[in-house]
């Protein structure tokens, strides 16, 4: 059994890759949300956070031999416990990262953190959209009440970040809910519809519709602050599948030769 850790990205892709590469496959998502996969004996799945100690207990209890961790770019815990659970166990640990699609330019405005971002963005005394997702609301949320500039979230409709999004002051009115990524059209029409001055995203890479928000905002004539990936987020890690499922297999004949001679 192959542990697939990732989001609602490219989870389906790449289980359906290692189930016709001959390998069962168990998905964890953070979130409930619903996967565009078929039903198949060699798949299943499961949702909610994992800490490092549930995430060894899943990986014993369910005969995990390996974990491909194809969480989002910028998850940098889930990474850290998965890793980590990986060497205690004893098993190989390999990484799946999309592809950052941004390069430097003269209209992107980068940013180290969130709070930096935050600091930037609301600088600029215009609306901003956020489209980061509802995991570090709170930065954005306090310039927003500092400056008092308008602050729109872009966020999963789902209960937990409708509840991010209270919790961190943001007005029902203020919040998108939706599931993405979205269409240049979508984007315009956001932008449009709350006067939106500057855009906050990640680069979260094609799958994510960063370069449709990208586009969205130069046609509106927004400006872009663009959150940095985590530094070494794409070291040592796989884009293409094919490689993938190479790696895996060697991977995981190699740590089976490895427990065998310790037997």
């Amino acid at each position: 059994m192959i542990l697939l850790i990732g989001g609602t990205g490219e989870s389906a892709f790449l289980a359906e890759s290692l189930i016709s590469a001959g390998f069962q496959v168990l998905i964890s998502t953070a979130t409930d949300m619903p996967l565009e996969l078929r039903e198949h004996p060699s798949l299943s799945r499961r949702s909610g956070e994992l800490d490092r100690e549930s995430l060894c207990r899943l990986v014993n209890e369910s005969g995990i031999r390996a974990i491909i961790d194809a969480s989002h770019p910028y998850a940098s815990i889930i990474k850290t416990f998965a890793k980590r659970a990986a060497d205690e166990l004893g098993i190989p640990y390999l990484r799946w990262s999309r592809p950052p699609v941004l390069s430097d330019s003269a209209d992107i405005v980068w940013a180290d953190s969130h709070e930096a971002a935050a600091t930037t963005a609301f600088s600029y005394g215009q609306p901003v959209l956020l489209t980061t997702g509802s995991r570090n609301l709170e930065p954005y949320a306090v310039q927003s009440r500092h400056t008092g500039t308008k602050l729109v979230a872009r966020v999963l409709d789902h209960p937990d970040s409708m509840e991010a999004c209270r919790k961190a002051g943001i007005p029902e009115g203020n919040v998108v809910a939706g599931k993405g990524p979205f269409s240049l059209e979508e984007n315009v029409q956001a932008i449009r519809e709350f006067g939106i001055g500057v855009l906050v995203t990640k680069d979260s890479g094609a799958i994510g519709g960063v370069p449709e928000k990208i586009e969205a905002a130069r046609l509106q004539n927004c400006r872009v602050v663009v959150v940095r990936r985590p530094e070494a987020e794409s070291e040592g890690a796989f884009d293409n599948v094919d490689e993938l499922i190479i790696a895996v297999h060697r991977a995981v004949a190699k740590n089976s030769v490895r427990l065998s001679t310790l037997v």
